[in-house]
């Protein structure tokens, strides 16, 4: 039951009942509920501003699950990023210089997937730099396990014709010869015994008797062969496949013809004196992808490491060629 609730009364100086209207009571009502709604707006704010609804917390633990198992998935990429440098640094150092082949250019290990709207798919999301980060290593790693599995590939076709390619790389002397001193002129800067001037002289001269065999220092085909009274006189060029040729010059007889098979040993020619050229002799040249290189590094089938040693020291010093 309600309190009976009395007002001072200042002109009959006494305490009266206090009575009031419907609309008074009305309002009352309506000021209360208004302040009660007021009120519980302040407590929902504050609660949501300071406190975690059950809600929130769920979707808390959700996230922190996914922040971790992201952490976790791009430790294991970086762990296979490293794995795969390992890879890729053996297959150039170690595999590809074992079969022969050139390294992969980096560009190409390092090549990403293309295309500017490749990750547009993840706008809009609250964690897009997270995601877009992770999907980056993603393609990354996948893009270099491709390219390693092609070059695996590529090394177990090497590897399968090893046998091949070992007959094939000129690893022999193309003359008889176990007298360092024959070799009468080296590869490098040469003095030229006519016009008396220094030239590059690509190649070794081997000084011999003339009619000496000559022999072809790998298995290969014979692609070019030249009778001239000029230059290098009567030649002979034989591909032996893996970038490399050989070039034999100044011959006195030529015993193959263009399109031949030869295998390492066999005669080709014989030891002439034809040509621009002061005694009889061979010139003798080695080329990797048409490029000339210092025949000395392909004896080393023919020298022991001190004969090797000797070559390289005798290979030093300033010489005339013969051609």
């Amino acid at each position: 039951m309600a309190k009976t609730k009395y007002a001072f009364n200042t002109k009959t100086l006494a305490y009266e009942e206090l009575k009031r209207s419907n609309a008074q009571k009305v309002f009352r009502g309506f000021l209360f509920l208004i302040t009660a709604l007021a009120f519980s707006i302040i407590l929902i704010v504050l609660s949501f501003m300071f406190f975690e609804s059950p809600r929130e917390r769920i979707v808390k633990r959700e996230l922190s699950q996914y922040e971790l198992q992201n952490q976790l998935m791009n430790g294991r990429l970086d762990q296979m990023q490293v794995v795969l440098d390992e890879l890729a640094d053996k297959d150039d150092d170690i595999y590809r210089i074992i079969f022969e082949a050139e390294p992969i250019p980096k560009e190409i290990r390092q090549a990403g997937y293309g295309g500017a709207d490749r990750y547009a798919k993840l706008e809009g999301y609250d964690n897009k730099e997270l995601l877009e980060v992770t999907a980056r290593k993603l393609d990354k790693v996948a893009s270099q396990i491709y390219v390693q599995s092609k070059s695996f590939d590529e090394v177990y076709e090497l590897a399968k014709n090893k046998e091949q390619m070992l007959a094939s790389i000129p690893a022999i002397q193309p003359i008889k010869n176990t007298d360092l001193k024959r070799i009468a002129s080296y590869y490098g800067y040469r003095i030229d015994p006519i016009y008396k001037v220094e030239k590059f002289h690509a190649g070794l001269d081997f000084s011999a008797p003339m009619g000496t065999p000559i022999f072809s220092t790998g298995d290969g085909v014979v692609i070019k062969t030249r009778k001239s009274r000029r230059g290098y006189g009567n030649t002979i060029e034989i591909d032996h496949g893996y970038g490399y040729t050989t070039f034999y010059a100044h011959n006195s007889k030529l015993l193959v013809k263009k399109g031949e098979k030869v295998i390492r040993g066999q005669i080709i020619a014989e030891v002439g004196n034809t040509g621009k050229s002061t005694a009889p002799h061979l010139h003798y040249e080695v080329r990797k992808n048409k490029r000339a290189i210092n025949p000395i590094y392909y004896f080393f089938n023919d020298l022991t490491p001190e004969e090797y040693e000797l070559l390289l020291e005798l290979s030093k010093r300033p010489s005339q060629s013969l051609d």
